[in-house]
């Protein structure tokens, strides 16, 4: 089974995938986040769905996935065939050696089935990003990324050439155990993606030869500029003989068009606090709709809300159907967000239920 391209199903242009940020909406807890995201995993895994991410944020009250490792050796507990990974680690944030670490534990856990996305941002502030980095050279980090990309991918293959000085280290569990007296680990890992919001890692993903996904769902003005940018640069590998994208999309399926637009009164709210450095709980329709809005945060939130493909499922699935013609995308990564967890998965199951997907 080929674990980068996904199978399409059902009447799905190309296959559909999940982006999960455990949105934590007001009046709920963390607890309360992570039970959806199991539900949801458990039920986009029997539609069809190919594979599962969650994001790494820190920081910020509405969104419980600061520790993507953690929650996916959760799901892996409760799935058995989707694919599951991080959508993505910010890699700056970390050691190489600790993500080859933890995800060659992810990978024994749930073999044949861990994605490793990788982004260079650092998924919250810089103040938040100095204290996770132990420094305020967070330029560094940026810059650095295809250096430590480099290593992590050592580390994952086990293969620092003799007189290293990482030679000698071993990412545990990995390869080398396979190698090791008596060892029968597999030499498998997980396939590193590059993620990206801009030009950079597109076309380090082109020229290295990696599967790249695209954060369409907060940079739509650059969504065709980076795929067509990753498609020049890409140089076939061992990894993949010809370019494979997704995109993260944004969507909003509801059985009723009025409490969509309600939820995205919502949602834009909340970007409208995350953006002007006050971010929260994720508000309630209730509580959005009492905000008095200033000019200025209707119109973020008119445009941020522009590129949330929402309302009822056969106007969602139009809308991603067009999507995907426009962009060329190989795969559609859709992110639902709502106050409460249950409209969430109701979002999916209508989508997965427009497209015909399979029930068992």
């Amino acid at each position: 089974m080929d674990e980068i391209r996904g199978t399409v199903q059902g009447e799905a242009p190309v296959p559909l995938s999940v982006l999960d940020l455990v949105t934590v909406g007001s009046g709920r807890t963390a607890s309360d986040a992570l039970r959806t995201s199991v539900e949801l995993a458990k039920y986009t895994e029997r539609r069809g769905f190919h594979r599962y991410w969650v994001a790494e944020h820190h920081s910020m009250p509405g969104v419980a996935s600061s520790s993507p490792a953690v929650i996916l050796a959760h799901l892996a507990a409760h799935t058995e065939r989707i694919r599951l990974g991080s959508g993505g680690v910010m890699l700056p944030n970390h050691a190489p050696l600790v993500i080859a670490e933890q995800f060659g534990t992810l990978e024994a856990l749930a073999p044949n089935r861990v994605d490793l996305g990788l982004g260079r941002a650092p998924g919250t502030d810089g103040a938040t990003a100095a204290a996770l980095r132990r420094t305020d050279r967070l330029h560094e980090g940026a810059d650095d990324f295809p250096e430590q990309l480099a290593e992590l991918t050592r580390f994952l293959d086990d293969d620092f050439p003799d007189g290293h000085p990482y030679s000698r280290i071993h990412a545990i569990p990995g390869p080398v155990q396979g190698s090791a007296p008596g060892g029968v680990q597999s030499p498998h890992r997980p396939p590193v993606w590059l993620l990206g919001s801009s030009g950079f890692s597109a076309r380090l993903a082109g020229i290295l030869g990696l599967p790249f996904a695209f954060a369409h769902h907060f940079s739509a003005q650059n969504t065709v500029p980076a795929l067509d940018l990753y498609r020049e640069s890409f140089k076939p590998s061992a990894v993949l003989d010809a370019p494979y994208a997704l995109i993260g999309v944004s969507v909003l399926a509801a059985d009723d068009e009025a409490e969509a637009r309600r939820q995205l009164l919502a949602a834009g709210l909340n970007m409208v606090r995350l953006r002007t450095g006050r971010p929260g709980l994720f508000p309630s329709p209730e509580e959005a709709e009492a905000h008095q809005l200033t000019d200025m945060e209707a119109d973020f939130i008119n445009s941020w809300n522009a590129n949330i493909i929402h309302g009822h499922a056969e106007e969602v699935r139009t809308g991603l159907d067009d999507l995907q013609k426009r962009t060329g995308a190989d795969e559609l990564m859709l992110t639902s967000h709502a106050h409460r967890g249950e409209l969430r998965v109701r979002s999916y199951e209508l989508i997965a239920d427009a497209y015909g997907l399979p029930t068992a």
